[in-house]
Protein backbone atom coordinates (compact mmCIF):
# COMPACT_ATOMS: atom_id res chain seq x y z
CA UNK A 1 0.00 0.00 0.00
CA UNK A 2 1.04 3.60 -0.56
CA UNK A 3 1.05 4.54 3.12
CA UNK A 4 1.27 8.15 4.37
CA UNK A 5 4.95 7.96 5.36
CA UNK A 6 6.21 5.96 2.39
CA UNK A 7 9.58 7.38 1.33
CA UNK A 8 10.41 8.85 4.76
CA UNK A 9 13.45 7.49 6.65
CA UNK A 10 13.60 7.69 10.43
CA UNK A 11 16.53 6.81 12.69
CA UNK A 12 15.56 5.30 16.03
CA UNK A 13 18.05 4.98 18.89
CA UNK A 14 16.03 3.40 21.65
CA UNK A 15 15.11 0.59 24.01
CA UNK A 16 12.19 -0.75 26.06
CA UNK A 17 8.59 0.23 25.16
CA UNK A 18 7.71 3.84 24.35
CA UNK A 19 10.38 4.74 21.77
CA UNK A 20 10.35 1.34 19.99
CA UNK A 21 6.55 1.51 19.83
CA UNK A 22 6.83 4.97 18.30
CA UNK A 23 9.23 3.66 15.67
CA UNK A 24 7.12 0.59 14.91
CA UNK A 25 4.01 2.74 14.50
CA UNK A 26 5.85 5.00 12.07
CA UNK A 27 7.08 1.93 10.20
CA UNK A 28 3.53 0.61 9.92
CA UNK A 29 2.57 4.00 8.48
CA UNK A 30 5.09 3.40 5.72
CA UNK A 31 8.35 4.91 7.01
CA UNK A 32 11.72 3.20 6.63
CA UNK A 33 12.74 3.00 10.30
CA UNK A 34 16.37 2.17 11.06
CA UNK A 35 16.77 1.03 14.64
CA UNK A 36 20.33 1.64 15.81
CA UNK A 37 21.55 -0.48 18.72
CA UNK A 38 24.93 -0.66 20.42
CA UNK A 39 26.98 -3.69 19.44
CA UNK A 40 25.46 -6.66 21.24
CA UNK A 41 22.09 -4.93 21.53
CA UNK A 42 20.51 -2.48 23.93
CA UNK A 43 19.32 -3.54 27.37
CA UNK A 44 15.98 -4.80 26.05
CA UNK A 45 17.33 -7.27 23.49
CA UNK A 46 16.83 -10.29 25.80
CA UNK A 47 13.80 -9.04 27.69
CA UNK A 48 11.19 -11.63 28.69
CA UNK A 49 9.13 -13.42 27.48
CA UNK A 50 11.60 -15.56 25.57
CA UNK A 51 10.94 -18.24 22.98
CA UNK A 52 12.51 -21.68 23.44
CA UNK A 53 15.31 -20.51 21.15
CA UNK A 54 16.15 -17.73 23.60
CA UNK A 55 14.87 -15.03 21.25
CA UNK A 56 12.91 -12.24 22.91
CA UNK A 57 9.22 -12.34 21.98
CA UNK A 58 9.02 -8.87 23.51
CA UNK A 59 11.84 -7.40 21.38
CA UNK A 60 10.57 -8.83 18.11
CA UNK A 61 7.04 -7.69 18.92
CA UNK A 62 8.04 -4.03 19.17
CA UNK A 63 10.49 -3.97 16.26
CA UNK A 64 8.47 -5.48 13.44
CA UNK A 65 9.11 -3.94 10.05
CA UNK A 66 12.27 -2.04 11.00
CA UNK A 67 15.84 -2.36 9.79
CA UNK A 68 18.54 -3.02 12.36
CA UNK A 69 22.05 -1.58 12.51
CA UNK A 70 24.53 -2.22 15.32
CA UNK A 71 27.13 0.49 15.86
CA UNK A 72 29.58 1.25 18.65
CA UNK A 73 27.82 4.22 20.19
CA UNK A 74 30.71 4.91 22.57
CA UNK A 75 33.30 5.54 19.88
CA UNK A 76 33.60 8.88 18.02
CA UNK A 77 33.56 7.05 14.70
CA UNK A 78 30.37 5.22 15.60
CA UNK A 79 28.74 8.42 16.82
CA UNK A 80 29.62 10.17 13.56
CA UNK A 81 28.05 7.32 11.60
CA UNK A 82 24.75 7.74 13.47
CA UNK A 83 24.86 11.50 13.01
CA UNK A 84 25.39 11.01 9.27
CA UNK A 85 22.45 8.57 9.09
CA UNK A 86 20.24 11.30 10.53
CA UNK A 87 21.66 14.31 8.73
CA UNK A 88 22.21 12.76 5.31
CA UNK A 89 18.89 10.94 5.46
CA UNK A 90 15.58 12.67 6.09
CA UNK A 91 16.81 14.42 9.21
CA UNK A 92 14.50 12.64 11.69
CA UNK A 93 15.59 10.89 14.87
CA UNK A 94 13.56 9.32 17.68
CA UNK A 95 15.35 8.41 20.89
CA UNK A 96 14.85 7.77 24.58
CA UNK A 97 18.55 7.81 25.36
CA UNK A 98 19.54 10.60 27.71
CA UNK A 99 22.74 12.57 28.15
CA UNK A 100 24.25 11.87 24.73
CA UNK A 101 25.52 15.25 23.63
CA UNK A 102 26.45 13.96 20.18
CA UNK A 103 22.81 12.92 19.60
CA UNK A 104 21.28 16.09 21.06
CA UNK A 105 19.05 18.43 19.12
CA UNK A 106 21.63 21.20 19.36
CA UNK A 107 24.39 19.05 17.89
CA UNK A 108 22.28 17.64 15.07
CA UNK A 109 20.70 21.03 14.29
CA UNK A 110 24.19 22.47 13.88
CA UNK A 111 24.71 19.90 11.13
CA UNK A 112 21.22 20.20 9.60
CA UNK A 113 18.99 23.14 10.47
CA UNK A 114 15.67 21.44 9.68
CA UNK A 115 16.31 18.32 11.76
CA UNK A 116 13.33 16.79 13.59
CA UNK A 117 14.51 15.51 16.95
CA UNK A 118 12.04 13.62 19.16
CA UNK A 119 13.24 12.88 22.69
CA UNK A 120 11.26 10.61 24.99
CA UNK A 121 11.91 11.35 28.66
CA UNK A 122 10.97 9.97 32.05
CA UNK A 123 10.11 13.38 33.50
CA UNK A 124 9.83 16.78 31.91
CA UNK A 125 12.89 18.05 33.79
CA UNK A 126 14.98 15.30 32.20
CA UNK A 127 15.29 13.13 35.31
CA UNK A 128 14.78 9.39 35.14
CA UNK A 129 11.44 7.65 35.51
CA UNK A 130 9.78 4.53 34.13
CA UNK A 131 6.16 3.57 33.65
CA UNK A 132 5.89 1.79 36.97
CA UNK A 133 7.33 4.65 39.04
CA UNK A 134 5.30 7.24 37.12
CA UNK A 135 2.14 5.24 37.71
CA UNK A 136 2.87 5.08 41.44
CA UNK A 137 3.05 8.87 41.59
CA UNK A 138 -0.22 9.57 39.75
CA UNK A 139 -2.69 7.93 42.14
CA UNK A 140 -3.96 5.06 39.99
CA UNK A 141 -2.59 2.18 42.12
CA UNK A 142 -4.49 3.52 45.14
CA UNK A 143 -7.86 3.31 43.37
CA UNK A 144 -7.19 -0.04 41.69
CA UNK A 145 -8.37 -3.33 43.20
CA UNK A 146 -11.02 -4.55 45.67
CA UNK A 147 -12.84 -1.99 47.78
CA UNK A 148 -11.58 -3.52 51.04
CA UNK A 149 -7.94 -3.72 49.96
CA UNK A 150 -5.39 -1.62 51.80
CA UNK A 151 -2.35 -0.43 49.89
CA UNK A 152 -1.48 0.03 46.22
CA UNK A 153 -2.19 -2.38 43.37
CA UNK A 154 -0.22 -1.91 40.18
CA UNK A 155 -1.85 -2.77 36.87
CA UNK A 156 0.17 -4.86 34.42
CA UNK A 157 -0.36 -2.72 31.32
CA UNK A 158 2.47 -0.17 30.83
CA UNK A 159 -0.15 2.40 29.86
CA UNK A 160 2.09 5.46 29.99
CA UNK A 161 4.75 3.82 27.82
CA UNK A 162 2.08 3.01 25.24
CA UNK A 163 0.50 6.47 25.35
CA UNK A 164 3.90 8.17 25.27
CA UNK A 165 4.99 6.16 22.25
CA UNK A 166 1.84 7.04 20.35
CA UNK A 167 2.12 10.73 21.31
CA UNK A 168 5.69 10.65 20.00
CA UNK A 169 4.60 9.10 16.69
CA UNK A 170 1.93 11.79 16.39
CA UNK A 171 4.58 14.44 17.08
CA UNK A 172 6.77 13.12 14.25
CA UNK A 173 3.93 13.31 11.74
CA UNK A 174 2.98 16.82 12.93
CA UNK A 175 6.61 18.00 12.74
CA UNK A 176 6.91 16.55 9.24
CA UNK A 177 3.79 18.43 8.17
CA UNK A 178 5.18 21.69 9.55
CA UNK A 179 8.55 21.15 7.90
CA UNK A 180 6.92 20.39 4.56
CA UNK A 181 4.95 23.64 4.82
CA UNK A 182 7.57 25.98 6.25
CA UNK A 183 10.97 24.26 6.11
CA UNK A 184 11.31 24.50 9.89
CA UNK A 185 12.61 21.56 11.92
CA UNK A 186 11.51 20.69 15.45
CA UNK A 187 12.85 19.89 18.88
CA UNK A 188 10.19 17.69 20.47
CA UNK A 189 10.18 16.15 23.93
CA UNK A 190 7.54 13.83 25.38
CA UNK A 191 7.78 12.78 29.02
CA UNK A 192 6.14 9.70 30.51
CA UNK A 193 5.18 11.60 33.64
CA UNK A 194 3.62 14.45 31.66
CA UNK A 195 1.59 11.98 29.60
CA UNK A 196 0.35 10.26 32.76
CA UNK A 197 -0.49 13.49 34.56
CA UNK A 198 -2.22 14.99 31.52
CA UNK A 199 -4.32 11.84 31.09
CA UNK A 200 -5.27 11.76 34.77
CA UNK A 201 -6.26 15.42 34.60
CA UNK A 202 -8.12 15.12 31.29
CA UNK A 203 -10.25 12.30 32.73
CA UNK A 204 -11.02 14.28 35.87
CA UNK A 205 -9.00 12.35 38.43
CA UNK A 206 -6.76 15.33 39.26
CA UNK A 207 -9.44 17.97 38.72
CA UNK A 208 -11.91 16.40 41.15
CA UNK A 209 -9.84 17.00 44.32
CA UNK A 210 -9.02 20.53 43.16
CA UNK A 211 -12.64 21.50 42.53
CA UNK A 212 -14.70 19.28 44.86
CA UNK A 213 -12.17 18.39 47.52
CA UNK A 214 -12.97 14.71 46.96
CA UNK A 215 -10.98 11.81 45.61
CA UNK A 216 -11.99 8.85 43.46
CA UNK A 217 -12.78 5.83 45.66
CA UNK A 218 -11.55 2.29 45.15
CA UNK A 219 -14.40 0.47 43.38
CA UNK A 220 -13.20 -3.02 42.60
CA UNK A 221 -14.64 -3.95 39.20
CA UNK A 222 -17.46 -1.40 39.30
CA UNK A 223 -17.43 1.61 36.96
CA UNK A 224 -17.36 5.10 38.45
CA UNK A 225 -20.49 7.14 37.77
CA UNK A 226 -22.22 4.39 35.77
CA UNK A 227 -23.65 0.97 36.46
CA UNK A 228 -21.12 -1.65 35.50
CA UNK A 229 -20.21 -4.79 37.41
CA UNK A 230 -18.69 -8.23 37.10
CA UNK A 231 -20.86 -11.31 37.60
CA UNK A 232 -20.15 -15.04 37.75
CA UNK A 233 -22.25 -17.69 36.03
CA UNK A 234 -23.46 -20.95 37.52
CA UNK A 235 -20.55 -22.77 35.84
CA UNK A 236 -17.96 -20.32 37.15
CA UNK A 237 -17.44 -18.04 34.14
CA UNK A 238 -16.92 -14.34 34.92
CA UNK A 239 -18.63 -11.63 32.87
CA UNK A 240 -18.31 -7.86 32.76
CA UNK A 241 -21.65 -6.13 32.27
CA UNK A 242 -22.02 -2.41 31.49
CA UNK A 243 -25.13 -0.22 31.18
CA UNK A 244 -24.24 3.25 29.93
CA UNK A 245 -27.75 4.34 28.97
CA UNK A 246 -31.29 4.03 30.29
CA UNK A 247 -32.11 1.52 27.58
CA UNK A 248 -29.13 -0.65 28.53
CA UNK A 249 -30.33 -0.67 32.13
CA UNK A 250 -33.95 -1.44 31.22
CA UNK A 251 -32.81 -4.36 29.09
CA UNK A 252 -30.68 -5.71 31.94
CA UNK A 253 -33.67 -5.45 34.29
CA UNK A 254 -35.84 -7.19 31.72
CA UNK A 255 -33.52 -10.07 30.92
CA UNK A 256 -32.87 -10.78 34.60
CA UNK A 257 -36.60 -10.69 35.47
CA UNK A 258 -36.05 -8.15 38.25
CA UNK A 259 -38.47 -5.40 37.19
CA UNK A 260 -40.70 -5.72 40.26
CA UNK A 261 -37.75 -5.95 42.64
CA UNK A 262 -35.97 -2.96 41.06
CA UNK A 263 -39.16 -0.87 41.27
CA UNK A 264 -39.61 -1.79 44.93
CA UNK A 265 -35.98 -0.95 45.63
CA UNK A 266 -36.33 2.43 43.95
CA UNK A 267 -39.41 3.23 46.00
CA UNK A 268 -37.78 2.12 49.26
CA UNK A 269 -34.66 4.19 48.61
CA UNK A 270 -36.36 7.16 47.01
CA UNK A 271 -34.14 6.54 44.01
CA UNK A 272 -34.64 7.25 40.32
CA UNK A 273 -32.95 4.52 38.33
CA UNK A 274 -33.53 6.36 35.06
CA UNK A 275 -30.54 8.50 36.11
CA UNK A 276 -27.02 7.13 35.91
CA UNK A 277 -26.13 8.79 39.23
CA UNK A 278 -28.64 6.72 41.20
CA UNK A 279 -27.76 3.58 39.30
CA UNK A 280 -24.16 4.14 40.39
CA UNK A 281 -25.02 5.27 43.93
CA UNK A 282 -27.04 2.15 44.69
CA UNK A 283 -24.93 -0.26 42.62
CA UNK A 284 -24.41 -2.75 45.43
CA UNK A 285 -28.14 -3.22 45.98
CA UNK A 286 -28.75 -3.58 42.25
CA UNK A 287 -25.89 -6.05 41.92
CA UNK A 288 -27.43 -8.20 44.65
CA UNK A 289 -30.67 -8.37 42.63
CA UNK A 290 -29.04 -9.07 39.25
CA UNK A 291 -26.49 -11.48 40.68
CA UNK A 292 -29.13 -14.08 41.45
CA UNK A 293 -30.02 -14.45 37.76
CA UNK A 294 -26.37 -14.77 36.72
CA UNK A 295 -25.70 -17.38 39.40
CA UNK A 296 -28.68 -19.43 38.18
CA UNK A 297 -27.56 -19.57 34.53
CA UNK A 298 -24.64 -21.06 32.63
CA UNK A 299 -22.21 -18.95 30.64
CA UNK A 300 -23.76 -20.15 27.39
CA UNK A 301 -27.27 -19.23 28.59
CA UNK A 302 -26.09 -15.81 29.75
CA UNK A 303 -24.33 -15.06 26.46
CA UNK A 304 -27.38 -16.11 24.46
CA UNK A 305 -29.80 -14.09 26.58
CA UNK A 306 -27.70 -10.90 26.69
CA UNK A 307 -26.93 -11.10 22.97
CA UNK A 308 -30.61 -10.41 22.32
CA UNK A 309 -30.44 -7.12 24.24
CA UNK A 310 -28.57 -3.82 24.05
CA UNK A 311 -26.65 -4.64 27.26
CA UNK A 312 -22.88 -4.31 26.88
CA UNK A 313 -21.18 -7.45 28.11
CA UNK A 314 -18.18 -9.69 27.65
CA UNK A 315 -16.83 -12.75 29.37
CA UNK A 316 -13.40 -12.50 30.93
CA UNK A 317 -10.76 -14.34 28.92
CA UNK A 318 -7.17 -15.32 29.49
CA UNK A 319 -4.54 -14.22 26.98
CA UNK A 320 -4.47 -17.80 25.68
CA UNK A 321 -8.23 -17.80 25.18
CA UNK A 322 -8.09 -14.41 23.47
CA UNK A 323 -5.32 -15.59 21.12
CA UNK A 324 -7.47 -18.55 20.03
CA UNK A 325 -10.66 -16.51 19.65
CA UNK A 326 -12.03 -15.63 16.17
CA UNK A 327 -11.55 -11.97 17.09
CA UNK A 328 -7.87 -12.75 16.57
CA UNK A 329 -7.86 -15.77 14.27
CA UNK A 330 -10.46 -14.31 11.85
CA UNK A 331 -9.57 -10.64 12.28
CA UNK A 332 -8.06 -8.92 9.19
CA UNK A 333 -5.88 -6.95 11.61
CA UNK A 334 -3.85 -10.15 12.10
CA UNK A 335 -1.88 -12.05 9.48
CA UNK A 336 0.44 -15.03 9.51
CA UNK A 337 4.05 -14.07 10.16
CA UNK A 338 7.26 -16.08 10.35
CA UNK A 339 9.77 -14.63 12.76
CA UNK A 340 13.28 -16.04 13.00
CA UNK A 341 13.86 -17.48 16.46
CA UNK A 342 10.16 -17.28 17.31
CA UNK A 343 8.33 -19.31 14.69
CA UNK A 344 4.99 -18.85 12.94
CA UNK A 345 2.25 -16.85 14.61
CA UNK A 346 -0.56 -14.37 13.97
CA UNK A 347 0.84 -10.85 14.22
CA UNK A 348 -1.13 -7.61 14.30
CA UNK A 349 -0.62 -4.98 11.67
CA UNK A 350 -1.51 -1.30 11.98
CA UNK A 351 -4.74 -1.06 14.03
CA UNK A 352 -5.82 1.90 11.89
CA UNK A 353 -7.30 0.78 8.58
CA UNK A 354 -6.49 2.91 5.54
CA UNK A 355 -9.05 2.58 2.75
CA UNK A 356 -10.50 -0.40 4.60
CA UNK A 357 -7.20 -2.27 4.81
CA UNK A 358 -4.90 -2.88 7.78
CA UNK A 359 -1.26 -2.58 6.78
CA UNK A 360 0.16 -6.05 7.62
CA UNK A 361 3.24 -6.57 9.73
CA UNK A 362 6.58 -7.74 8.46
CA UNK A 363 9.11 -9.56 10.66
CA UNK A 364 11.45 -7.81 13.05
CA UNK A 365 15.07 -7.88 11.88
CA UNK A 366 17.75 -9.98 13.47
CA UNK A 367 19.95 -7.72 15.55
CA UNK A 368 22.34 -5.87 13.26
CA UNK A 369 21.34 -7.73 10.10
CA UNK A 370 21.00 -4.55 8.02
CA UNK A 371 24.12 -2.72 9.18
CA UNK A 372 26.08 -3.14 5.95
CA UNK A 373 23.14 -2.33 3.68
CA UNK A 374 22.13 0.73 5.70
CA UNK A 375 25.63 2.19 5.59
CA UNK A 376 26.09 1.39 1.92
CA UNK A 377 22.71 2.65 0.77
CA UNK A 378 22.30 5.63 3.11
CA UNK A 379 25.89 6.85 3.33
CA UNK A 380 27.39 5.45 0.14
CA UNK A 381 30.12 3.50 1.97
CA UNK A 382 32.06 1.04 -0.13
CA UNK A 383 32.68 -2.61 0.79
CA UNK A 384 36.23 -1.64 1.76
CA UNK A 385 34.93 1.17 4.00
CA UNK A 386 32.56 -1.25 5.71
CA UNK A 387 35.29 -3.88 6.10
CA UNK A 388 37.52 -1.31 7.84
CA UNK A 389 34.68 -0.37 10.23
CA UNK A 390 34.09 -4.02 11.06
CA UNK A 391 37.79 -4.56 11.64
CA UNK A 392 37.91 -1.55 13.96
CA UNK A 393 34.82 -2.91 15.79
CA UNK A 394 32.96 0.30 15.02
CA UNK A 395 30.10 -1.71 13.58
CA UNK A 396 28.92 -5.31 13.76
CA UNK A 397 26.82 -7.30 11.34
Amino acid sequence: MNMPLTGVTIVEVSSFVAAPLCGMTLSQLGADVIRVDPIGGASDVHRWPLAKSGASIYWTGLNKGKRSATIDLRSPDGQRLVQRLVVEGDGIVVTNTAGLSWLSYEQLASLRSDVIHVQLLGRGDGSTAVDYTVNAATGFPLVTGPTNHVGPINHVLPAWDVCCGLYAALAVTAALRRRDNSGVGAQVSVALEDVALATAANLGWLTEPQINGTQRPRLGNAIYGQYGQDFTSRDGVAFMVVTLTGRHFRDLVGVTGTAAAVSALAEALGADFTTEGDRYRYRDALTALFGVWFADHTAEQISEALSGTTVLFERYRTFAEAAADPRVTANPLFSALHQDGIGDYLAPGLPTAFDGVHQPSTPAPNLGQDTNDVLAQSLGLSPDDIARLISAKTIAC
